[in-house]
């Protein structure tokens, strides 16, 4: 029985429960993560610690972690994080229509656990484990534990095919979001004019139109990959990024403690996008890059923000440039993160992401149950249909 920050014994495993990232073996843990085949720079050690100790992610914010780690003879066997949730913002699968439901009849939805990365829609492995049966046993473990915490459900945001086969294989219900992506070619593209030749014409006038205007407006980018953004680069993106965020009437998720952290330990899975007009800095773009992980070289677009207007700068900071970058440095992916159906025409092609959920009440967990199979089948028109609007040529 595992209740709080604590030790137990079950199946061999020795499990241990911890409040901190501090508690946890830095090394260990992303030896693990960068085992397993859909590992992000997103669930290394450093980015989940920063998370924490800039206060981005905690109690206070309505983010209380829990680490758990399952041990075999003095062995990490496998490894996760579970955030215990006052609220559902940040998370980019939305339950409020289930979280309204629960209030409706009485019903407490908050806490709720989830087995994700804060204010990060990018799907890869949540359940760090060495083999399938570790997975599993790590789901059973998590299970229990909100059962004794009297939490409403576990949730499992943007999960790796191998985590859905364990959530899966436990009980829990699957459920489909849409993000656009940008895939290479093969050969990849040598460069953007040859992407812009597997599109149609229309769309390939569109883009070269948009950025004509971005180019015509005095515009100009600098690109600074990994330790080359400096300090006052820093400085100058989270100043684009918060004016998002109060734009919009939002204190930002991201403190500028946490990008600094991120300069300090992550600095290479990061990219930069500055545009400037007249020497001065007006936009910044800012892309994660798995440099650190194995596997295929995958790029994310993450943030975003001006202090100018200008015609279509948002499309050239976000896409154009970045899928540049991608071509240039042999980046077979570009994930364009969440919703967003303009992402289309620029040729970030519809994929599904998957979550897993389970709800500790029977009712509920059997009516969110014919909702989602009736929301699956609604997903999947709604990306049959946006595949019929393909920017791609056909043959």
């Amino acid at each position: 029985m595992i209740d709080k920050n604590t030790t137990g014994i079950n199946n061999d495993y020795v499990i241990r429960v911890l409040d901190s990232p501090d508690e946890v073996a830095a090394s260990a843990w992303n030896a693990l993560l960068f085992d397993q085949p859909q590992a992000t720079p997103f669930m290394r050690h450093e980015y989940l610690h920063a998370l924490h100790a800039s206060g981005s992610a905690t109690p206070d914010t309505g983010w209380t972690p829990k680490f758990f780690l399952l041990e075999r003879q003095g062995v990490l066997a496998a490894a996760s994080v579970l955030y215990l949730k006052t609220h559902s913002q940040g998370e980019f699968v939305f339950d409020w229509s289930w979280a309204d439901a629960y209030a409706r009849h009485g019903l407490d939805y908050y806490p709720k656990a989830l087995c994700t990365v804060p204010f990060t829609p990018v799907s890869g492995a949540r359940l760090l484990a060495r083999t399938q049966a570790d997975r599993e046993q790590l789901v059973a473990v998590l299970l229990d534990y909100c059962r004794r915490q009297h939490v409403s459900g576990l949730h499992g945001l943007f999960a790796s095919e191998n985590d859905l086969s364990a959530f899966d294989k436990a009980g829990m219900l699957l459920r489909h979001t849409v993000q656009f992506h940008w895939q290479n070619a093969t050969p990849p593209h040598t460069g953007f004019e040859t992407y812009l030749m597997q599109l149609t014409a229309e769309k390939r006038k569109k883009i070269r139109q948009e950025r004509r205007k971005v180019i015509d407006a005095g515009v100009r980018f600098r690109v600074l990959e990994g330790s080359r953004i400096s300090p006052a680069d820093w400085d100058f993106f989270y100043r684009c990024y918060e004016r998002t965020y109060l734009e919009h009437g939002n204190a930002p998720y991201l403190n500028r403690d946490f990008f600094d952290r991120m300069a300090r330990t992550m600095a290479e899975d990061w990219v930069l996008f500055v545009a400037e007009r007249d020497g001065r800095p007006i936009a910044a773009s800012l892309i994660g890059v798995n440099t650190s992980c194995p596997g295929e070289k995958v790029a994310y677009g993450r943030y975003w923000g001006a202090l100018e207007r200008v015609d279509c700068l948002h499309f050239e900071a976000c896409y154009y440039q970045p899928l540049e970058w991608c071509m240039a440095n042999a980046y077979q992916r570009f994930e364009g993160g969440a919703q967003g159906e303009h992402k289309l025409a620029r040729a970030l092609l519809p994929v599904t992401t998957t979550s897993a959920h389970w709800l500790a009440h029977p009712q509920f967990f059997a009516a969110i149950g014919r909702y989602l199979s009736a929301e699956r089948a609604g997903i999947q028109n709604y990306v049959d249909e946006l595949w019929q609007h393909s920017p791609v040529k056909s043959g």
